[in-house]
C-alpha cells in the first residue's frame, strides 16, 4: 500500500493530571470532555480495550471478558490512549511513577496548528476467529497459540490469516528537522475498524 502525505492540521497540548485516583473514572471524564470514543491501555498484566457507550460510560473488556483482559487499575496501568477522529489523549506514567498526559487534536478555526501534514497507517490486529460478547465487544482468537483479545467492535464470520479484519488506524504527523529532512514527529491513534469484513 502506498503511503500518502495529506493535510492533517493538529495541535498538541499538555493536560493537567494531578491525583488520578480511579483511573477509569478519570479516563471517562476526559473522554467526555474531548469527545473521544475508544480506549487502548497497556498494563503490567495485559492489554485493555474499552469504549465509551451511548450514555457516556467507559466499558472495558474486563467487564465482558475478565479471563482475557485485566481491569483498569492505577497500580498496573503503564499508559492509556483515548482516541477518536477528533484527537487522542495519551496518559502515561514516568520512571518516578508520576502521571503525565497530552492531547493531540484538531485545531479550532483560528488556532495555529503544531502539525500540518500526516501519513495514515492502518495496522493489522490479531484475530481470525470472533466470538460475540456483551456490550458490543468481540473476543478475537488467532493461531495455534490461542492469542486472544476482546475488542470493542461487533465482528462476525471466520477469517483466514491472510484476511484479518481488524485495523487500528494510526496517524503519523510530519515535521521538518533542522537539516530540512521531513520526519515523523508524533503519532496518535485515530480509529478502530473492520476492513475486508465478510
Amino acid at each position: 500500500m502506498k503511503r500518502e502525505i495529506k493535510p492533517s492540521p493538529a495541535v498538541v497540548e499538555p493536560i493537567a493530571v494531578g491525583d488520578i485516583g480511579d483511573v477509569g473514572e478519570w479516563l471517562q471524564t476526559q473522554a467526555s470532555r474531548y469527545r473521544l470514543q475508544w480506549l487502548l491501555a497497556h498494563a503490567d498484566d495485559g492489554v485493555i480495550w474499552g469504549k465509551i457507550n451511548e450514555t457516556g460510560q467507559l466499558i472495558t473488556a474486563a467487564t465482558v471478558a475478565p479471563e482475557v483482559s485485566p481491569p483498569l487499575r492505577p497500580e498496573t496501568v503503564q499508559q492509556a490512549q483515548l482516541f477518536a477522529e477528533y484527537g487522542e489523549l495519551l496518559l502515561w506514567r514516568d520512571g518516578d511513577n508520576e502521571w503525565h498526559a497530552r492531547l493531540i487534536r484538531q485545531p479550532a478555526d483560528d488556532e495555529p496548528p503544531t502539525f500540518t501534514h500526516a501519513i495514515d497507517e492502518p495496522q493489522i490486529l490479531w484475530g481470525t476467529d470472533p466470538k460475540r460478547l456483551g456490550s458490543g465487544f468481540t473476543l478475537m482468537s488467532d493461531g495455534a497459540q490461542g492469542l486472544r483479545h476482546a475488542v470493542p467492535l461487533v465482528v462476525s464470520g471466520k477469517y483466514s490469516e491472510e484476511n484479518r479484519p481488524l485495523r487500528l488506524l494510526v496517524r503519523h504527523y510530519l515535521k521538518d528537522d533542522e537539516n530540512g529532512f521531513t520526519r515523523i514527529s508524533a503519532s496518535r491513534l485515530v480509529a478502530l475498524k473492520l476492513e475486508n469484513a465478510k
